[in-house]
């Protein structure tokens, strides 16, 4: 096939990279930020339990940590292939595209059964693994369970989700995840009140919420100019799957290494109470639904930084990820600076009854909004390291901000300030990934500029 026998190629190769961005960007910030109301809602309706509810908090904020695995194997699987499937598709090889999307989501399903099985199997011991203290157990355990049955499901609506937005067709994704995401606020209060089911059924609707959008998002494949999944195009090899590894590898590593340094913050926290254990959880979903903005407009830079590195056409690509981290510069100031000034307000929306929650997660969460806004060029280096290929330095971005230092960052401070420590490890692994980052995504970007400025003298010649 030619490259330019769609119109789809045509229009990721030429039209302005600023404005194809934004239209890219719409639809996956949206369904970032969905994503993430799934946890905020589980937090804020359970916040509203009468009866233990900063133990109630604090288990949803305990299973969190496994929630972040699933979906960072989901990304490992859907980063992986997506990545790979838009440099075909750049390059005009649509059907090892094609092969590509089947061989990574059936392999994502049969991996999230796995997953799923282990965990019930060993459910409690697995909670009590992930940070739960002897009070928040038989929440978490209750809760644990609907998310382990969910998971093949989770699992598969990520790579699915992924997928289509690496094709240019995030729209598609964000109808699936965002009809799911919807579903889940409805029936939060429902399970939770309605029913009588307190934590118990914060968990189900979130598993019923994500087969849902599963559902929605297979019926998605089938639309338009998407490759469709089939089994017939299931063809695993060594080759597919080193691809997987070079473009997944680097969420894998991000996604899963964080959820190990959370569980690690949950156990450090534990000595100060459940009540540090639900304030630092609260601060969590806090930031991440600024993040999920951050990420959502890096993963419509993605595409467009595939298709035309895929392309070869350097010059879109640099211009591209300059844009992007501007732009995300100036929302990462505007949320921070509101982050900062109603702290103790936004804790209080998700525990207003217990002040030492309140305390903890204000001291917390301002500490965070002063170093965020470095996260628009560190988010923005990883997404363009791994798109293009460079996983290993893509890797090691990943892994800095929630784990090689933020790791360190907690073991150190803890002794000697305490729970300070803990509160202020975040944005010191902050300072210290764009230290990293920087020179690291520099380099890659001038060899680029140069790659780019060579075939502009050869083509001249």
């Amino acid at each position: 096939m030619e490259k330019t026998g769609t119109d789809k190629f045509v229009r990721m190769t030429t039209e302005p990279v600023e404005r194809l961005i934004c239209k890219m960007a719409a639809p996956t910030i949206v369904t970032m930020l969905i994503s993430s109301i799934y946890n905020m809602a589980d937090t804020y309706f359970i916040g509203q339990i009468k009866i233990d509810a900063t133990a109630s908090t604090g288990a949803v904020g305990v299973v969190f940590s496994f929630m972040a695995i699933i979906q960072a194997i989901g990304f490992f699987f859907g980063h992986g292939s997506g990545n790979y499937i838009s440099r075909q598709l750049g390059d005009g090889k649509r059907e090892d595209a094609v092969i590509m999307a089947s061989t990574a989501f059936f392999s994502s399903l049969a991996a999230g059964i796995v997953l799923a099985a282990a965990g019930l199997i060993f459910c409690a011991p697995l909670a009590a693994a992930l940070g739960s203290t002897e009070s928040i157990l038989p929440y978490a355990v209750s809760y644990l369970r609907y998310i382990l049955i969910g998971t093949p499901f989770i699992m598969g609506s990520f790579v699915i989700n992924n997928q289509l937005r690496f094709q240019g067709s995030a729209f598609y994704g964000m109808i699936g995840m965002t009809s799911g995401g919807i579903l889940n606020v409805i029936l939060d209060p429902i399970f939770i009140f309605g029913l009588d089911m307190g934590v118990a059924g914060a968990g189900c609707a979130t598993m019923i919420s994500q087969m849902v959008s599963f559902v929605i998002l297979c019926f998605m494949c089938g639309r338009g100019e998407n490759i469709r999944i089939s089994p017939r195009s299931f063809k695993p090899t060594l080759q597919r799957y080193y691809e997987i590894v070079r473009g997944g590898f680097p969420s894998l590593a991000r996604q899963g290494l964080s959820s190990v340094a959370t569980i690690m913050l949950n156990f450090l926290a534990s000595g100060w109470g459940d009540a540090a254990i639900a304030a630092m959880s609260i601060v969590s979903r806090i930031t991440m639904f600024a993040a999920s903005a951050l990420i959502g407009f890096g993963q419509g830079f993605q595409p467009v930084c595939g298709w035309n590195y895929g392309a070869r056409l350097y010059e879109r690509v640099r211009r591209a990820f300059w844009f992007s981290v501007k732009v995300t510069a100036i929302f990462l100031l505007a949320a921070a600076a509101v982050g900062f000034i109603f702290s103790p307000s936004i804790i209080a929306l998700f525990r207003r009854d217990d002040a030492e929650v309140i305390r903890i997660g204000t001291f917390a969460l301002r500490a965070q909004c002063v170093t965020i806004p470095l996260s628009s060029f560190i988010v923005m280096a990883n997404m363009y390291l791994q798109t293009i290929g460079k996983a290993i330095p893509a890797t090691a971005v990943a892994m800095s901000r929630q784990f090689i230092f933020f790791v360190p960052a907690l073991l150190i401070m803890t002794p000697v300030f305490g729970l300070a420590g803990i509160q202020l490890a975040q944005p010191v692994s902050d300072i210290c990934s764009m230290i990293l980052a920087v020179p690291v995504t520099l380099r890659v970007l001038s060899a680029m500029k140069n790659a780019d400025e060579a075939q502009t003298a050869e083509n001249i010649r």
